[in-house]
């Protein structure tokens, strides 16, 4: 296998790998921490749709993670920049919370029950049988079907809550059309993300609790994979895929010194440079 390049950019998962029920995880805040000392790009994301960036921000900040604004990547703000880019100012039903419609509304879409390009599905506590009805019905009459994300099931304290997927699969059953699943494991929400941060895939990491979305959507990325046992998967899962992480590692408390601060990376810039001047010196 050839040598990867270093890694310059990380982008992480954030339920299950630095929270887990409204509470950090042993390190979280000490990898957020070296993260924002070593002027590295990075993003932490979720496919949860409910909340804006803006939401996100002090919830994390009230358990400790000072996660800036512009740091924060969800499956709604993928959702939206993919729609912007297939049919810019254009209009859509949505059934969502304010993650979703905030999103939308930023980018220009009027949100609309008439006629509208796109039937929008995100997440929401709330899903109603009108809504649902009435999503069918348009996308029927021709609407695209979009979803924010494919997870079947949301963790809660009392247990696994029916998710997006899960919703999308009844009006997949009463339309016969599949939706387009913006959020993870789709490669496009990594891409759309690291091109917000002005990253590449190959010097970019992704760091997840699951297989079947981090790992996939990193992997298929072209990105470094580093798997956490702190979240959905344990290591008897990992041979039940087709496919691995690059790494698999405890907790996020073990990937604190792979961060490069400032100084490191000059140091290994003079050590590159050095290097290719021997090189250059022996031909």
């Amino acid at each position: 296998m050839a040598e990867r390049k270093p890694i310059s950019s990380w982008l992480t998962d954030m339920d299950g790998v630095l929270i887990h029920e409204g509470t950090p995880i042993p390190g979280a805040d000490a990898f957020i921490k070296r993260l924002r000392d070593s002027g590295l790009p990075f993003l932490v994301l979720t496919n949860n749709s409910i909340y804006t960036a803006r939401d996100l921000h002090a919830r994390l900040k009230r358990m400790g993670l000072d996660v800036p604004v512009e740091n924060i990547w969800t499956s709604a703000l993928a959702t939206a920049q993919f729609l912007d880019d297939q049919r810019p100012g254009g209009t859509a039903y949505v059934i969502g919370e304010a993650g979703l419609t905030t999103a939308l509304h930023d980018i220009g879409y009027v949100l609309t029950d008439h006629d509208p390009d796109y039937v929008v599905l995100g997440e929401t506590r709330t899903y109603s049988f009108e809504a649902l009805t009435k999503a069918i019905r348009l996308i029927n009459a021709g609407a695209r079907f979009i979803c924010t994300n494919p997870d079947e099931t949301g963790p809660s304290a009392e247990g696994p809550l029916p998710a997006t997927g899960s919703v999308a699969a009844l009006i997949t059953k009463a339309t016969g059309k599949d939706p387009y699943f913006a959020g993870k494991p789709n490669p496009l929400m990594m891409r759309t993300g690291l091109n917000a941060i002005g990253a590449h895939s190959e010097t970019s990491a992704m760091i997840g609790d699951r297989m079947d979305t981090d790992v996939l959507a990193g992997l298929e990325a072209g990105m470094q994979t580093f798997l956490v046992l702190t979240g959905l998967t344990s290591v008897a899962d990992i041979d039940r895929y087709p496919y691995g992480p690059s790494h698999v590692v405890e907790s996020i408390a073990d990937l604190v010194d792979l961060i490069d601060l400032p100084d490191q990376v000059d140091q290994g810039k003079q050590a590159e440079q050095a290097e290719q001047a021997e090189q250059a010196d022996s031909r």
